[in-house]
């Protein structure tokens, strides 16, 4: 329970560095280029690989600088290129996916069985039953009615999602970038100060 609380509370610094927000920003701006190659099926099923922005985000930064960067980028994907209504439901799960991915990824090293675990939980947990349910809740559609075909695109894209971020994971740590991007930049946003 200590280590979750360092965990948070290391997170929850990283706000005060400059370049955590520069960082995040890059990231974002790539993983909303990569939303217009979003490929959709109908109403229902969305494929698309801008997620794999999203995690470096949540590896660099943690769970905290994750639910905000998650929560504030479907937001700006939304005002950016609506698809549908807004539904407040999914930017809470963007945020949820966030924070899990943090807790998986954030100061541990990229590992396969590591990659393959937070993938298949953010997908259960905010795909599969948080994202199925804000869809019933929208299109008024039975849960249990649109479940098996959630299920079944998120069994597809769980190895799909886990390969691509661990091989770009695995070459971008060999070339140090990683190590680039958290040495970089270190000075601290004061508050209160012109």
């Amino acid at each position: 329970m200590k280590k979750l609380a360092t965990l948070f509370t290391d997170s929850w610094n990283e706000f005060h560095q400059v370049r955590t927000i520069t960082t995040a920003a890059m990231f974002g701006a790539i993983s909303v280029v990569l939303g217009y190659f979003t490929i959709a099926i109908g109403d229902y099923i969305k494929i698309g690989f801008s997620t794999i922005c999203n995690q470096f985000v949540y590896y660099l930064f943690g769970p905290v600088v994750g639910g905000f960067f998650g929560g504030a980028l479907d937001v700006l994907k939304f005002l950016i290129k609506p698809t549908g209504a807004f539904f407040p439901g999914f930017t809470i799960g963007a945020m949820i996916g966030g924070v899990l991915y943090g807790c998986f990824f954030y100061k541990k090293p990229i590992a396969l069985p590591r990659v393959l675990a937070a993938e298949f939980t953010v997908s259960l947990v905010c795909n599969v039953l948080l994202g199925t349910l804000w869809l019933s809740m929208l299109y008024g559609k039975g849960f249990l009615a649109l479940l098996p075909m959630r299920i079944f695109k998120n069994l597809v894209m769980w190895p799909v999602n886990s390969m691509l971020f661990y091989t770009i994971g695995k070459t971008l740590e060999a070339a140090g970038v990683f190590r680039t991007l958290k040495m970089s930049g270190g000075r601290k946003i004061r508050r209160g100060t012109p």
